[in-house]
């Protein structure tokens, strides 16, 4: 995604917060509604929201409102939290290959499964990827569990070198693997 896209979708959720929040406000009198119009200019819906009482809307009414805030609010945190990266950037995609006339590209997904099969092939279980995208290359992280019969050590240093062996031969760069064994198997 571009940046005009994030920076629309960043605004988009942010309305998405800050709208119903501010008319939830205005209907529970914490804010005047003439306050509310004075920076908002939406007086249609503050006149009708600044009409409302408790007393006059049902129960059924009340669930509804309220499901359907709780809803737009969780939508408009799931937008922020896609869009916002905290001290990392999110791998998507890379290029393999760029050669005029035989591009080729390779998805963060199919990073992953890569790294997976390579954990796995080494005898780790359940392993779990997450990509970092670094300029030029790949910052893997990788958490497993393991055998309680292996050597820890031993199994994550040839994890790690499996995965990284795995997807140079695929032509992906990688920067650094990092092998976190999460709990012995049972």
């Amino acid at each position: 995604m571009n940046f005009l896209n994030r920076l629309i979708m960043l605004v988009i959720s942010l309305l998405l917060l800050v709208v119903p929040v501010l008319l939830l406000l205005v209907a529970l009198g914490f804010i005047a509604p003439q306050l509310a119009e004075q920076y908002t200019g939406y007086s249609v819906v503050v006149d009708f929201i600044g009409g409302l009482s408790l007393a006059s809307v049902g129960p059924q009414a009340r669930i509804i409102a309220a499901v359907i805030g709780v809803l737009v609010v969780l939508v408009a945190l799931l937008l922020i939290m896609r869009e916002l990266t905290f001290g990392r950037v999110i791998a998507r995609n890379t290029i393999v290959d760029d050669s005029p006339g035989a591009e080729t590209l390779i998805t963060a997904s199919a990073v992953r499964a890569l790294s997976e099969g390579a954990a796995r092939e080494m005898g780790a279980e359940a392993p779990s990827i997450s990509l970092a995208e670094g300029k030029p290359a790949y910052g893997i992280r990788c958490g497993i569990e393991v055998p309680s019969s292996s050597n820890y050590t031993e199994l994550a240093a040839r994890v790690r070198e499996n995965i990284r062996k795995a997807l140079e031969n695929q032509n992906v760069k990688v920067k650094d693997v990092e092998v976190t064994i999460r709990k012995v198997a049972s």
